[in-house]
């Protein structure tokens, strides 16, 4: 997820595999002045029918009205944290195969990750329109809002298990974005983090357990150290620290990249709330980091192995490729063999959108508090829909040919991982 890097005709190439022309609609109605531009979405034709085809309509009735139950803040508390928790086993247990049937679950394919992230909308959504029976403060409904952020999104349930008999492991995936050009979008990233979370797989090296979580496509909630916060407590010493971790998103057309390195650059791409920003990445107070803060970082993956194993259908690259200002110099050059010393960082190998952030804060933490194991990125393909729904305007929200291309994208990340166990390398 790097739209900078994927520039010129690449990044066209991207955006037309991926369906991205605007269609041409009626004017929208008028926004409620509460509502986040991502929750402005959520009338739309194609969110409605993702979540009722996805089985997930009844996500926010339900939770609107639980809501209204409440008379106490801390009522309003457990109820966020225990209703975003049960939204995100709810869409890991669909992923995964378990749960109700196509009359109850519907007819989308179970690997789609799409009605979770709108189901967790209509959640955010109704509390903005909640009007409780106590006083709510501003600084509170949001504080509740965050609840729901961070459980629906398995931040707070990441379980590794004690032990040297089994390996454990941390992905992260994305969002769907771009959603104003194509409302329909899947990120693939996310499907995987649905399909992995929880599982075991067998390597050379031992079985591993993952466990998963995923981001929103925003640049505040990363300055205010959404990254940080998830990771930090499976970084630190002890019986449960994690020994190989992942970020993921999705990246450039047919093929997967492990990014070498990651650069301290924010690019300015608008994010799914249509927010800009250009500036070095921000450390946000209170977060273990390295001082000064580095122009890079660069991945402990095995990627060596990782790109020679077959794995999968895609091809996997070893990315090494930069964007630097060189030391001395004002104007910015790529370097295809990475950064040189003493240059300032304008793009990573992931660009300069929030997956080259992700891999940045993910590895800088990792730094910081001298974790020593195995860590970097890896993008996978653009999720394409199949020849003739490539037009958001005419198209339908899925067909057999995307679910295919999700499917192999997300046993090819699982493939990638077991290499990725087998292969580590420790101290």
């Amino acid at each position: 997820m790097h739209p900078s890097r994927l520039g010129g005709t690449v990044l066209a190439a991207a955006l037309l595999a991926a369906g991205a022309t605007v269609p041409a609609t009626a004017a929208a109605p008028a926004p409620r002045p509460s509502l986040t531009v991502e929750e402005q979405r959520l009338d739309g034709p194609v969110p409605q029918e993702i979540l009722r085809r996805g089985g997930f309509a009844d996500t926010a009735p339900g939770f609107a009205a639980a809501l209204s139950g409440t008379r106490t803040l801390p009522q309003a508390q457990r109820l966020a944290t225990a209703e975003g928790r049960r939204l995100w086993q709810r869409a890991v247990d669909r992923a995964q195969g378990r749960g109700p049937g196509p009359e109850r679950a519907g007819d989308l394919s179970r690997d789609d990750d799409r009605p979770l992230y709108w189901a967790r909308l209509g959640m955010t959504r109704a509390l903005q329109e909640w009007k409780p029976a106590f006083r709510l403060s501003g600084a509170q409904r949001a504080e509740l809002t965050g609840r729901v952020e961070r459980s629906s999104r398995g931040q707070d349930s990441l379980d590794l298990p004690e032990g040297t008999r089994v390996k454990r492991v941390i992905v992260t995936g994305f969002d769907p974005f771009q959603l104003d050009a194509d409302p329909r979008r899947s990120n693939p990233s996310g499907a995987a983090a649905l399909a992995l979370d929880g599982t075991t797989v067998d390597t050379p090296a031992g079985p591993a357990r993952i466990e998963a979580a995923v981001f929103p496509v925003r640049w505040a909630d990363f300055a205010d150290g959404t990254v940080e916060r998830t990771l930090l407590p499976h970084f630190r010493p002890g019986p449960r620290r994690v020994d190989l971790f992942t970020t993921i998103s999705q990246g450039r057309p047919g093929r997967f990249d492990l990014e070498r390195t990651n650069g301290a650059w924010r690019g300015g791409y608008p994010d799914n709330a249509n927010a800009s920003r250009t500036e070095t990445v921000p450390v946000p107070p209170g977060i273990p980091t390295v001082h000064p803060q580095p122009q890079w970082t660069t991945t402990s993956l095995p990627y060596a192995a990782m790109t020679a194993a077959t794995t999968g259908p895609f091809p996997v690259h070893d990315n090494t490729e930069v964007t630097e200002i060189p030391a001395g110099a004002t104007e910015p050059v790529d370097r295809p063999d990475g950064p040189t010393p003493g240059s300032t960082a304008r793009a990573g190998g992931g660009g300069d959108y929030l997956s080259n952030e992700i891999a940045y804060r993910a590895t800088l933490l990792r730094d910081a508090v001298r974790l020593p194991v195995p860590g970097g990125h890896l993008h996978t393909p653009v999720l394409q829909f199949g020849p003739g729904n490539t037009d958001p305007a005419t198209g339908t929200v899925t067909d057999p040919e995307f679910v295919r291309n999700r499917l192999a994208i997300t046993d090819q990340v699982r493939s990638l991982t077991a290499v990725a166990v087998a292969h580590a390398r420790t101290p």
